[in-house]
């Protein structure tokens, strides 16, 4: 668990990171650079959760040297999926990061919610819902290795 004390907000307590696929950690199917290897140096203080319809099939091969778990669900009410994933792992200790409508719900639901504005960009629903909007993917975990950047970014 990471706890990053917040101005104005209080400690946020993040024990869980969870993931959509594509267009958020991957791109076209195939995992981006940095993510896996940044993801296995911080699995002792998180869990990783990636959940997906895998568009392209290449999750699990993609992520068979990762530390994270693979939630496969199917392409029907993916919105409401994800919201249940993150409800049973607990979404007020859940970082929760997205870029497309589908994930418009568990942004808006769990403790932190961040948008990420990848190369297939971001749907205006995810960024409504999140909290923080980020560049690239690699944003997110510079945010647990120098919280001062979450901390400038959330303080009031």
């Amino acid at each position: 668990m990471i706890c990053i004390e917040i101005p104005g907000t209080g400690p946020v307590n993040i024990q869980n990171v969870m993931f959509d696929y594509n267009g958020t950690i991957a791109t076209d199917g195939r995992l981006i650079d940095g993510v896996g290897p940044t993801m296995n140096r911080l699995g002792h203080q998180l869990n990783f959760h990636v959940v997906t319809a895998d568009t392209f099939g290449s999750v699990q091969a993609q992520l068979g040297e990762v530390n994270a778990n693979v939630v496969l669900i199917s392409n029907q009410k993916q919105d409401q999926k994800k919201l249940d994933v993150l409800t049973s792992i607990g979404a007020d200790t859940t970082m929760a990061v997205g870029n497309g409508v589908n994930d418009a719900l568990m942004l808006k639901h769990a403790r932190l919610g961040v948008a990420v504005l990848g190369e297939e960009g971001a749907a205006l629903p995810a960024l409504i819902s999140a909290d923080v909007l980020v560049r690239h993917i690699l944003d997110v975990f510079a945010f647990f290795e120098n919280p001062n950047r979450l901390i400038a970014t959330l303080r009031n």
